[in-house]
């Protein structure tokens, strides 16, 4: 059975389509847009032009999916549509004008399936995974295979850099702003007070670009999805203290991180900040979350 999965986020929204025969589930492509919709917010009311955008999206991955007579979809929505002040009235805008139902799915159930796709193949047992958004960060703590705590945070790479950043790239002064916000959301959450783990699962957008950025800098071959943590400072240090973007600077992020240059310091930052609360030494990438997760929790 073909399967269409859409999951509409703070940064992009994808659409992701499975060939799924029992227990087996075979990826076959993927199309997405970036469209920022954390930036459409105005007093935590999404507006009428990000409604639009998420429908103008929609209106095209319908289309696609009539031509390959795909009639298995499920659409869902995380956090930028989950916690706005008009979210209810806002999906049931949506869901009627593209004729695609959209689930809402809270913070921890998003953690949830963040856990159960990232952690099915990965060698890691124990850990805390982490999955940094636009507008929200979903984080897992497991011991041997199994969640013992998770929670979803208000902050995100796309909220951090419109909150903060006058610029492409943030300078370190704001770079030491997001920091404070993020150290301070991260002490709210009571029950990762007492966590450490020495490796830190990632997983979504500013983890991929970061490893892309990451191996480029660092001369590793670009399979690799092994970060080490002391390294997130160094690359935040080396983009937040340019006063002007240098040439190689310049064919570095386009190269590496072309949809992600606005947002990738300030997902960055959050991540720093993770890596040191819990002492970890470092960072795995896994390329399957939510979605996948979805996927093992209800379609398999």
């Amino acid at each position: 059975m073909i399967h269409g999965i859409i999951d509409i986020g703070s940064n992009t929204v994808r659409m992701a389509i499975y060939d799924i025969a029992g227990e087996k589930i075979d990826f076959l492509m993927k199309k997405k847009h970036l469209v920022g919709l954390a930036a459409y917010l105005e007093n935590n009311v999404m507006t009428k032009a990000g409604i639009d955008k998420v429908c103008e999206v929609l209106f095209e991955f319908r289309s696609f999916l009539e031509i390959f007579h795909i009639s298995q979809v499920t659409a869902f929505t995380t956090a930028a549509l989950r916690n706005c002040r008009n979210s209810r009235e806002a999906v049931e805008e949506i869901i009627r004008r593209t004729g695609i139902d959209i689930e809402i799915i809270s913070g921890d159930k998003e953690a949830e399936y963040d856990f159960i796709g990232a952690t099915r193949n990965i060698a890691e047992k124990d850990g805390v995974l982490a999955d940094i958004g636009g507008a929200s960060t979903e984080l897992v703590a497991f011991r041997e295979g199994k969640i013992i705590s998770k929670v979803s945070l208000p902050m995100g790479s796309l909220d951090f850099r419109t909150k903060y950043a006058s610029s492409v790239l943030p300078n370190a002064f704001e770079v030491g702003l997001m920091r404070e916000k993020a150290a301070h959301i991260l002490s709210t959450a009571a029950e990762f007070a007492g966590i450490s783990c020495r490796g830190l699962v990632g997983i979504g957008g500013t983890f991929k670009g970061t490893c892309a950025l990451y191996n480029a800098m660092y001369n590793q071959d670009r399979k690799n999805l092994s970060i080490e943590a002391a390294s997130l400072e160094e690359i935040i240090r080396h983009f937040s203290s340019l006063e002007e973007i240098r040439h190689e600077d310049a064919v570095l992020l386009m190269k590496q991180v072309p949809d992600r240059i606005h947002t990738i310091i300030p997902g960055m930052v959050i991540a720093d900040v993770l890596v040191k609360k819990f002492g970890c030494e470092k960072i795995t990438y896994s390329d399957s979350g939510v979605r996948e997760g979805f996927i093992y929790s209800h379609l398999v």
